[in-house]
């Protein structure tokens, strides 16, 4: 066997993280690579040595194969590990680092290759009897079929997928998504299959060594997604039937067979037509699924580890990077694998605001601290939150003997997670775990287009515009020597919570302040106790500049004599975050005419891809930006002049578009 001395993480943020802690546990010397936006980063600091790769952009960094294999050699590395997005299932990567004499930890470039593209995977998984979706030949499509979906041959993340209910939009949608796939992978090929409906997303966890042994880890189930992103993922898969098991076990090892598999991986499958989600909207493409009623559809295969991994650790009591360096040492694995225990549920907490069609957040993440649970996180206290690299903040995983109690545990962790920073997705999580779909696991991948208006109404606590009122009156009366000896005058402050200004009102007494309606226990600059209907409750406030968080409502100090708003005609396209121009529409210039919804300019930041639409008919009569130029929050990118009498722009400059995953593939 091979002894891994010194291993170098091709990755960064959480996964790098995760990577070293076994490597520490082991004994083995780590290595990280650093982008100049990373250069403090939590995973540089962790690691015994770091190695600057020049640069910002993925492109520049992450994704240059050339620089990482000379730094591992630089940096005195014996072996690399990919992580999971950026250059983990590139053949070409695996095969340098091989030729540079480095060990590698992951599957071989053959077997990387046979699953990198999708219609590829399909035919291999079809000759070894692995049932699927037959693709569709795009020009025979017919109303029958629909609905379809459109996906990128190559890549991940949601790029180049679009889900297609009219035919006549076909053509359009092909189109389209060969361009994103081209862009964010260098491969334009797409295909055509059936779209099932109300289906479940399940996978299999195989772990491989190199003398013929393949274990299947279980089940997990990842069906709460957005933009065909996982969001919760649980082992093992709640509701699936023995025979349902044994065939997504079989199916699995199979295909890790197929193509001699070694290391960790994962087998993603559909299944539809179960009791737990309601129906398939198309056939099975003629696969063969058995007699039971749910149908079993291969989707792909990851030849790398998964961002959900610490569910699979955590019910098979097993550290999946720890058996990725047992293998790639040359070391065997036990005949079986070992037997799993209870339930475990993972929660992936996003820098983004699910209210706001899932924009990325930027800013300073002042504290988190999740307690209770396991947190794999990129980041500590005071990191900033750049543009550059995904919104994911950290994963939270619970485990249970049972799955409701693993749910229960998550769903208050996150409750009581302390989350100060940017706005975050954590109520929506909460929310979610506790959903009654959910709860009864009778969820699938469309649960967020059916309940996402609900879990992301505004519920903030009516009483946290006073706490933070009167925290920060006796935070600044400290000054004076504390409350004043004589009744005050009434004193208010405005606060914005949710989109919606909320006004309070109090006096200070000579026993201290006092509001209506409400009992003032103690006020300190950090803590109030309130008391209402002779229930006392306890608010931590914490203030970053204007920003307050009390308990887990986040609220905006509104200034007594604000400042003058820039004056923006109607129908400016102001940018609503910060980031990259990556596109402009074809042959826009001013002058152009534009129609209402038609997309114009497109913004790139955190992974993600806002779309700029027209707010209404009209002409464009200024247009600011160009492809590869950064903008700001806030930077006007272009005027939209409406036709005279045709659409009606709202009195606001516009800000809101349609988002969707772009650049590094997201596991």
């Amino acid at each position: 066997m091979l002894s891994i001395s010194s291993l170098l993480v091709a990755n960064r943020g959480e996964i790098a993280c995760r990577v070293f802690r076994t490597c520490h546990e082991l004994g083995i010397r780590t290595v990280a690579v650093h982008s100049d936006a990373d250069e403090d980063a939590l995973h540089t600091r962790v690691a015994d040595t770091a190695v600057r790769l020049p640069g910002a952009s993925p492109a520049e960094t992450y994704l240059r194969g050339d620089l990482i294999v000379r730094a591992a050699v630089a940096a005195g590395a014996d072996a690399v590990h990919p992580g999971y997005g950026f250059l983990s299932e590139n053949a070409g990567f695996a095969r340098a680092v091989l030729e540079a004499g480095l060990v590698w930890v992951g599957p071989s470039p053959e077997a990387i290759e046979a699953m990198a593209s999708k219609t590829r995977a399909k035919e291999l998984m079809a000759a070894a009897g692995v049932p699927l979706l037959a693709p569709l030949d795009p020009d025979e499509v017919g109303e029958a079929d629909l609905p379809v979906l459109v996906k990128a041959a190559a890549g991940g993340g949601g790029r180049g997928m679009r889900v297609v209910r009219e035919l006549a939009s076909l053509k359009g949608e092909l189109l389209a998504a060969s361009a994103e796939a081209e862009s964010a992978f260098g491969d334009g090929s797409v295909f055509v299959e059936p779209y099932v409906e109300h289906a479940r997303h399940v996978e299999v966890q195989i772990v491989a060594d190199a003398h013929g042994t393949v274990w299947a880890l279980g089940t997990r189930d990842c069906s709460l997604q957005r933009r065909h992103q996982k969001v919760i993922e649980e082992a093992p898969a709640p509701g699936l039937g023995p025979d349902v098991e044994r065939r997504l076990r079989d199916a699995a090892t199979a295909a890790a067979r197929t193509i001699a598999y070694t290391g960790a991986g994962t087998v993603e499958f559909l299944v539809s037509g179960h009791s737990g989600s309601g129906h398939s909207g198309s056939g099975d493409g003629g696969s063969e699924n058995g007699g039971s009623g749910e149908r079993v559809h291969f989707l792909e295969m990851n030849t790398r580890l998964q961002v959900e991994h610490p569910v699979t650790e955590a019910v098979f009591r097993t550290d999946l990077v720890a058996l990725q360096l047992h293998v790639a040492e040359g070391g065997t694995l036990d005949g079986d694998p070992p037997a799993p225990s209870g339930h475990a549920v993972e929660a992936r907490l996003y820098a983004e605001d699910p209210a706001r069609d899932w924009a990325p957040q930027t800013g300073t993440l002042h504290r988190l601290s999740v307690p209770g649970v396991r947190l794999d996180t990129g980041y500590g206290d005071g990191d900033t939150i750049g543009v550059h690299y995904d919104a994911m903040l950290a994963k939270a995983v619970a485990h249970a003997p049972t799955r409701a109690e693993a749910v229960r545990r998550l769903a208050g962790a996150l409750e009581r997670a302390t989350v100060h920073g940017p706005v975050t997705n954590r109520d929506l999580l909460v929310r979610s775990l506790r959903h009654p779909e959910f709860t009864a696991a009778r969820m699938d991948t469309a649960f967020y287009e059916r309940h996402l208006d609900g879990l992301t109404a505004p519920a903030p606590d009516p009483y946290a515009p006073l706490a933070a009122a009167l925290a920060d009156a006796h935070g600044r009366s400290r000054f004076g020597g504390g409350w004043r000896n004589v009744p005050s005058q009434p004193q208010s402050r405005c606060y914005l919570v949710a989109g919606e200004e909320h006004e309070v009102h109090y006096r200070h007494t000579r026993r201290g302040p006092v509001a209506d309606g409400v009992h003032v226990v103690r006020v300190g600059p950090d803590l109030v106790v309130l008391e209402t209907g002779g229930v006392r409750r306890r608010f931590e406030v914490s203030r970053y500049g204007d920003r307050v968080h009390v308990n887990g409502t986040t609220l905006t100090a509104l200034p007594r004599f604000p400042a003058p708003e820039p004056d923006h005609v109607p129908g400016s396209l102001l940018a609503p975050m910060p980031g990259t121009v990556v596109r402009v529409a074809e042959a826009l210039t001013e002058g152009s005419p534009v129609q209402a919804g038609q997309p114009l300019i497109w913004l790139e930041a955190m992974k993600m891809e806002h779309r700029i639409t027209a707010p209404a008919d009209g002409t464009v009569s200024a247009l600011h930006v160009t492809p590869g130029q950064q903008v700001e929050l806030g930077t006007l990118l272009a005027v939209v002049e409406p036709l005279q009498g045709r659409g009606e722009l709202r009195d606001q400059p516009q800000r809101t578009g349609t988002l969707h995953t772009t650049a590094t593939p997201s596991p």
